[in-house]
């Protein structure tokens, strides 16, 4: 066969090629995709790197290598076997990532008691995920290399030497695999998921992102706290919704002994009965200490179906109840109690301790010696707002 027919047939190989990539292509995005939508999504998204593959193995395939000049005969067949690597890995992840990307996205859209299961499977999903497209990635990356004589002298080298490389490369990379072990233990031990409600330095957040080396969790006051994946095999957290997201909020009040518990507690409950947050599970009112400055402490316990929903109900309650006190019960406010004499405008001792004689007679009148502490008296006994 002659140098122009070799090129014309090289150029019919490709052209057919992507020909047929491009009819699969309309058939799967455009008639299959009216009855199943997922498979049209698919079809859409690997649509380039299918493109890309059918090109590069037919180029490759196809090309008259004899034709070239001696120069370029090595380098291109090493680069076209490189680009071959490629375009198969590329191929093979975007498929993974269409085939899971419809069941993730249900999961997504999981509610109810089922939500907890939903998020534990889309973790597990997602690391996998993850862990497999890494480990793709390193196996192309090795064959690409391995196209190179020089590389693959260096291999038989340290394939001879494998327990000495493999001491070295396991120290080097502890932190990294350390890390990946930390993520594959968290995602099937049920310790965390996505959008688990956490509290990890003393900041309240949710998971939002689980990668194989960190954490991502999303504050309440939209920061990002990003933590490496082995700080939650290594200290303590509060998971907030690991078996359920149903939570119980408590308002915690200090009062006068004046207060009526049991009007507050008729109270809490008709307020709690017309709130949207409030589950209808759990309420209690209850008279939980006694303080040492004189006041009472009241606690109100109301459950809600997740942690924003809880926050906002406390908030709401405390509101409430600071009215329904202020209009309804001030004397209940808290207020503070000091005993004061009488004749409070007695005259301190000097520095000697001596007491002049204005405050002998003082002292007099009130029928106690100078010098002796004043005595209180029921009426001296007053209150005052805090």
């Amino acid at each position: 066969m002659s140098a122009f027919w070799a090129w014309i047939v090289f150029a019919i190989a490709v052209a057919a090629s992507v020909i047929v990539v491009e009819a699969a292509r309309r058939v799967l995005a455009g008639r299959m995709s009216r009855r199943w939508p997922p498979v049209g999504a698919a079809a859409r998204a690997v649509a380039a790197p299918a493109f890309t593959f059918a090109a590069v193995v037919s180029v490759s395939s196809a090309l008259p290598y004899q034709y070239l000049p001696d120069a370029l005969d090595g380098p291109v067949h090493r680069a076209l076997r490189i680009a071959v690597i490629g375009a198969t890995t590329w191929l093979v992840l975007r498929i993974s990532y269409a085939l899971t990307d419809p069941a993730l996205n249900r999961l997504t859209r999981v509610e109810g008691d089922r939500n907890r299961r939903a998020r534990r499977a889309r973790t597990q999903m997602l690391l996998v995920r993850r862990i497999t497209a890494a480990v793709i990635v390193m196996l192309a990356v090795g064959a690409a290399l391995f196209t190179f004589p020089q590389v693959r002298a260096l291999g038989a080298g340290l394939l001879a030497s494998a327990g000495v490389a493999g001491l070295v490369v396991g120290i080097a990379a502890r932190p990294a695999l350390g890390n990946l072990f930390a993520g594959l233990q968290l995602a099937f031990s049920d310790a965390l998921r996505l959008d688990d409600v956490v509290v990890v330095e003393g900041q309240w957040g949710r998971v939002e992102e689980l990668t194989l080396s960190y954490v991502v969790v999303h504050l309440w006051d939209d920061r990002r706290l990003i933590l490496p994946v082995s700080y939650f095999t290594e200290r303590p957290f509060e998971n907030w919704t690991r078996h359920t997201s149903r939570v119980i909020g408590a308002v915690v009040f200090h009062v006068d002994w004046a207060v009526p518990v049991e009007e507050l507690r008729t109270e809490l409950y008709s307020m709690l009965g017309e709130h949207p947050l409030w589950d209808h599970r759990d309420w209690v009112l209850q008279v939980t200490d006694v303080l040492p400055n004189g006041l009472v402490q009241l606690r109100a316990l109301m459950s809600a179906a997740d942690s924003a929903s809880a926050w906002d109900l406390r908030c709401d309650v405390r509101e409430h109840m600071v009215r329904y006190l202020r209009e309804h019960h001030p004397d209940a406010l808290p207020r503070f109690r000091a005993e004061i004499p009488e004749n409070g405008g007695l005259e301190k001792a000097d520095a000697d301790g001596a007491v002049d004689g204005t405050a002998d007679s003082a002292a007099d009148r009130a029928g106690r010696a100078p010098g002796q502490e004043p005595v209180a008296s029921g009426s001296g006994t007053v209150g005052r707002d805090r």
